[in-house]
Formats: structure tokens, sequence, C-alpha cells
């Protein structure tokens, strides 16, 4: 789990979604609105997937 904590990524994502949040409580309701969720959800489960690429190549080495 700290792995995922402690990432930038997955940190930048955070506060991506503050962004997106607010930009959907204040802003105009439109289809800009829910490319910024999508791009939002493909940040997020970029993050994801980065994190896990690491420590699976950080396994890997340790099994070598």
């Amino acid at each position: 789990m700290r792995k995922f904590i402690f990432n930038s990524s997955v940190i930048g994502a955070v506060v991506g979604a503050w962004s997106v949040l607010q930009t959907t409580r204040q802003g105009p309701r439109d289809w800009r609105l829910v490319l910024m969720w999508v791009s939002w959800g493909i940040t997020v489960a970029l993050a994801v997937g980065s994190v896990m690429q690491a420590d699976d190549d950080a396994r890997e080495l340790d099994a070598k």
C-alpha cells in the first residue's frame, strides 16, 4: 500500500481529482466535463499501472 501512497504519479492523480471535483461543482455541465472525468480515470489507471509494473520489475530482479 505504501508504494501507491508515496508514488508521485498517484499523488498527481489525487491532486487532479480535486481540480475535476471543483469544476464539477462550479462549472457548466457539458460534454467537456465528461471528458475531464474520463481523462482523470485514464490518469489514475496509468498511475496505478506504472506502480504495479515497477513493483513487478523489482520483484523480478530480486528473484534472480
